[in-house]
């Protein structure tokens, strides 16, 4: 197939974005693919190979087969990038419009989550200017505070006392005016990939283990800042009930393609705490590794993501509109 990766995009993890594209295009091209490589730089602009596109809307995109949107956080997994894919009729891999942007939402996700009784991380949400200390209580201690609509741990604060509320939720509203305060969950951070459309595939679980305090920034970027354990330390009744969860949870809000669906699991109590839509796409980023470990090497799914973004498409395209 001729397949248009596309990477770079207009949020903080422009960089990652860039690395985990680059990593794809190989990986496509090594399989025998024809790729072209689609510079989303951070104002938005589109190019290829410095040329600015002129995208023409139902026309697809440079004659590709299908676009594979390597882009992570606002502008290119909240569902943006995905209505641009939608307009210009050509198949992509990943979450849909709705699916991509109900996802970035934290608190829109975990309230479908909530109101399908999925087990998962206590929670509340606050706007700002409309901030009730007193409503946050029932949390207990400590909190994580996070910005709604924002990856990669950006503007993320644990909060140990009630006297540093106020400030960490500020530092979260300098993101976005919506944040989310999650309780503070036992056990390990353990995370599942997930892969196909209607019959999806979980991953063997893997555990997630780091040197800090939590699992932030840092942690997630810097070299040898974490470490996956696969297969996770967790009993064989908590790993089959996350790769039910896991593969629950995809359906449950719509996803398609691949997701990661990240956990906290405490003997045999198990959490789900997020979606990623668009996780990191390098052979070493944690997706690719819990297929490797499953006996699916990094090519097979990446042809896989490919075929399966074509086979929606067609599958959509029957339906009269």
């Amino acid at each position: 197939m001729r397949v248009a990766v596309l990477s770079g995009g207009r949020s903080s993890e422009h960089d990652v974005s860039l690395a985990s594209g680059a990593s794809v295009r190989e990986g496509l091209a090594q399989a025998g693919h024809e790729v072209v490589d689609v510079l989303v730089a951070r104002d938005g602009t589109w190019s290829v190979d410095g040329a600015e596109l002129s995208l023409r809307l139902g026309r697809g995109l440079l004659g590709a087969d299908v676009a594979f949107p390597v882009l992570h956080g606002p502008y290119g997994e909240d569902g943006v990038v995905q209505g641009v894919l939608e307009a210009l009729a050509i198949p992509y891999v990943g979450a849909n419009v709705l699916s991509a942007a109900l996802c970035m939402d934290k608190v829109l996700f975990k309230d479908v989550l909530a109101a399908a009784g999925v087990p998962q991380v206590r929670y509340a949400a606050v706007r700002h200017g409309e901030v009730d200390l007193g409503a946050l209580e029932p949390l207990g201690l400590p909190v994580f505070v996070k910005p709604a609509r924002l990856g990669s741990s950006v503007g993320i604060a644990k909060v140990v006392s009630a006297d540093e509320l106020p400030a960490a939720l500020e530092q979260a509203f300098a993101h976005d005016p919506l944040a989310i305060v999650e309780a503070m969950a036992p056990g390990i951070e353990v995370e599942c990939s997930v892969l196909g459309n209607r019959d999806p595939l979980a991953s063997e679980p893997g555990e997630i283990t780091y040197d800090g305090d939590w699992y932030d920034y840092e942690a997630k970027y810097t070299p040898g800042g974490m470490e996956l354990l696969v297969p996770a330390r967790i009993s064989a009744t908590a790993r089959e009930r996350v790769r039910e969860l896991a593969v629950e949870t995809f359906r449950r809000v719509g996803c398609s393609g691949l997701a990661r669906v990240d956990f906290f699991v405490a003997g045999e109590e198990v959490l789900v705490n997020e979606l990623n839509t668009m996780p990191g796409q390098t052979a070493t980023s944690v997706y690719a590794k819990l297929f490797a470990a499953s006996g699916i090497g990094y090519d097979v799914v990446l042809e896989r993501l490919c075929a399966l973004a074509v086979e929606r498409h067609a599958a959509e395209a029957a339906y009269a509109r």
